[in-house]
Formats: C-alpha cells, structure tokens, sequence
C-alpha cells in the first residue's frame, strides 16, 4: 500500500481532486507560454529566413577574398575581404584589452572586495558603463584618443571603443558565475591549508569556467555588430589595411552600413551577404566557445 493509501486510510479522508477550475488555469497559463515562445521566436526565425535567402546570392569565393578598392556603388563585384581583416583584428585587439581586467575586476568583487567600500565603487561605475550607449563609447574615444592625445584614426582606436563596451558585460557574467561556485569548495580547499589566491585559480575558476566563456561570447558577439563607435574611430575605406594601428580600417558592420546607404540592388545585396558573414562568424565563435567549454569544464 503506498503512503498516500495509508494516510488516507489512517485519517479517513480522501484526497481532493483538482478542481476543473484550476485545469482550465493551468491550461491558460500553458498555452500563454508557447504563444510567449513563438513571439519570441517568429522574429527571430524571420530575420535569419531573410538574411540567409538574400545573403546566399551574394556569397562566393570572389566576396569573401576581394575588397572594394576601384568599385564603385553601382558596379558589380567586390567584397567584404578588407572588412573582414578588421573586424577580425578589431575585436581580436579588444578582447585581449578587455576580458583580462574584466575577469580580475570579477574575481576582485567576489573573492576579495565583499563589503568594502572600493568593491562598491567599483560595481556603481560597472553598472554605469553597462547603460553607456555605444555611440558615447565612440566619442569618448574620439575626443580622448584622437582629438586629445593626437593619435590618428585606426583599427585600434575601434578597439578601444569596443573595449569600453566589453568590460562591463564580462564584469557582470563572470561575477554572477563566480557567485554561484559553492562556498563549499572553498572552504574544504582553505582547510586543507591552501592559500587563496591558489584556492581562486585552481578550484573557483575552473569550475566557473564554462559561464564565464559563455559571458566573454556574449560580450564579443555583441560588440562585433556594433557600428556607431566605429564609424566615429575607423572611418570608412574600401582598401585593405592590414595594420590596425595605422589608418583608417574597414569593418563588417561599417560596410554593411555603408552598401545599405547607397540606394542601388547591387550595393543592398552586398549589404545582405555581409551580414549573413557577421552571423556566420559569430555562430562559428559561439560553437567553438562551447566546445571548448565542454572539454575544459569539470565534472
């Protein structure tokens, strides 16, 4: 006899069924859900479905290995190889500026700083960065490096300004990260008598390794579809320049917006099969990332 039998049996009273009123309740609730999903979802689908169909026209060998230099808006050909190079490089500078004070400023907040009055300080300017637009990054960049400093215009000023985005987003996923490694695992290393900057890099970080590359992915995915910054510290070219720290450099996003612009079927094509380009190569980041994770994470 179960134990719901014997209770029943012992208090003499049966359980009450669900009333009908509470299933058809259960059911609204259900059903609002999947409606939720599915506008959530529509969009999505819709924008991939329209990237990709316009996109695949475009793509070739021809596009992805050749430049802009001597076509014109209204010829055909070209491609998306200068842009390519500095978006690659762009980011590539800001990720290594940016994830390693992010992920020390992280660990500082909840390893070292609980309580202090610093660690506050520090999570108020984070929480202000993370609502800066990013076209304020862009002229923060701008005035300070180039105007200020008299630095030209380059890859690298872009990078500056994408780092300026990506700190905060990776302050915040690799803190919440390294929040939710038990306290347990600290505790049994520092009774064993190992110290706790040993205690941070062999026991916390390896464990919150997976959300913190899930949260660097995140920051560079955003960060390589932003175009206001760029436009303010790269400029626009259809040359290749393989030096981010001289000249003015391409990006995926400043070509998209500038074939966009010009009101011809020949430069919007272009425009699609840059775009379906940035997807790609933010999936293939994202895949690789998780791949990586999934190998590294400890179980």
């Amino acid at each position: 006899m179960s134990a719901l039998a014997a209770n029943t049996a012992k208090t003499g009273q049966a359980i009450p069924t669900t009333s009908m009123g509470r299933k058809l309740k259960d059911r609204a609730v259900l059903v609002a859900v999947y409606v939720a999903f599915a506008l959530a979802v529509i969009p999505l689908i819709s924008l991939l479905y329209k990237v990709i169909s316009e996109g695949a026209q475009v793509i070739s060998a021809d596009f992805l290995l050749k430049s802009m230099n001597g076509i014109g808006g209204r010829d055909s050909g070209g491609g998306i190889y200068h842009s390519l190079v500095g978006t690659l490089e762009q980011v590539a500078l800001a990720s290594v500026m940016s994830i390693p004070v992010a992920v020390l400023t992280a660990i500082y907040l909840v390893e070292y700083g609980q309580g202090k009055r610093l660690s506050r300080t520090i999570s108020f300017f984070v929480d202000v960065m993370t609502g800066i637009p990013s076209i304020v990054a862009g002229l923060f960049v701008l005035a300070f490096w180039i105007l200020v400093l008299g630095f030209e215009v380059s890859g690298f000023a872009g990078a500056l300004a994408l780092a300026v985005l990506m700190i905060p987003t990776v302050v915040r996923s690799a803190e919440e990260m390294l929040k939710l490694v038990p306290n347990e695992l600290r505790e049994a290393s520092y009774a064993l008598g190992v110290p706790r900057w040993r205690t941070v890099t062999k026991v916390v970080l390896p464990t919150a390794f997976t959300g913190i590359i899930t949260g660097i992915m995140l920051a560079i995915a955003r960060v390589m579809g932003e175009t206001a910054p760029l436009l303010l510290t790269i400029w626009v070219t259809k040359v290749i320049n393989f030096n981010p720290f001289s000249g003015a450099q391409s990006s995926l996003p400043t070509y998209i917006w500038e074939q966009a612009s010009d009101p011809n079927q020949v430069a919007v094509a272009r425009a699609w099969g840059a775009a379906l380009a940035l997807i790609f190569i933010i999936m293939v980041l994202n895949l690789g990332a998780r791949l990586l994770a999934r190998r590294t994470s400890i179980r």
